[in-house]
């Protein structure tokens, strides 16, 4: 038994989407995200179950029905469509083949918000591109490139490993080195959210790369990436971070 066709599993999403609208909410979420989409105000604990019953309707989802049926999701420029996308993409992730990076850096080139960019290179790019190796040559690339949401996505994109004491701190550690004086408020932030949850396990780590650049840092990446430190550690980087100029 095949499911059931991509359109006509997007018009059953637009029927509860609709059902579970709260327009009261609406303008709060637009004006929270800044964002120019159109807003139904749908809680993401709704949009979660409306994606549970996807997947209990339709389990024979196959890799070319989920990437039609993002797509259409993806096509009108609301939020909750646009999330359901997402979120519909993470549920099934395991289906996405290394040829659909190019899906992925799309929708996160459109994206604009750090909603639907941090759960796109988190949970749907991180695990894909733990899966296909081969992959890690497009994460130099975003580290690269002008748009900072790309940027930003090829750090938050090796997150999910590191947060566990695994991961290629080497990789993150380049990559943040080379935008570790970004003006840019949203790759300051990613730098040391992503130090923060290294830091859980392994603070070593983060103290021996942070200390000698703790001057070049923003308040911001300083702030998040000391949380899980030692006192003492923790001391001596702001103490670092303190003697720059301009900061005396």
């Amino acid at each position: 038994m095949r499911a059931a066709h991509p359109t006509a599993i997007a018009a059953a999403i637009d029927v509860e989407l609709r059902r579970n609208r709260n327009p009261a909410r609406a303008p709060a979420e637009k004006a929270y995200l800044k964002s120019d989409l159109d807003f139904l105000g749908v809680g993401l604990p709704q949009m979660r179950q409306i994606v549970r019953g996807v997947k209990r309707a339709d389990d024979r989802l196959d890799r070319r029905q989920l990437v039609s049926l993002a797509s259409i999701l993806w096509r009108t420029p609301v939020f909750e469509r646009r999330m359901m996308a997402v979120l519909l993409l993470e549920a099934f992730e395991p289906l996405l083949q290394p040829v659909d990076i190019a899906l992925l850096e799309r929708l996160i080139r459109q994206s604009k918000t750090w909603a639907f960019v941090d759960e796109l290179a988190i949970v749907i790019v991180g695990p894909l591109v733990e899966r296909s190796p081969g992959l890690l040559r497009v994460l130099d690339r975003w580290a690269q490139d002008s748009d900072f949401w790309v940027r930003r996505s090829a750090m938050l994109a090796l997150l999910r490993p590191l947060r566990w004491g695994r991961g290629d701190f080497l990789r993150f550690a380049r990559y943040a080195d080379r935008m570790l004086e970004d003006r840019e408020f949203f790759i300051r932030k990613s730098i040391g959210w992503i130090l923060r949850e290294t830091g859980k396990r392994q603070p070593d780590v983060v103290y021996a790369w942070l200390l000698p650049r703790a001057a070049r840092a923003s308040g911001v990446t300083v702030r998040e990436a000391v949380k899980y430190l030692s006192g003492a550690q923790r001391a001596e980087v702001l103490s670092a971070y303190g003697s720059a100029p301009g900061r005396r």
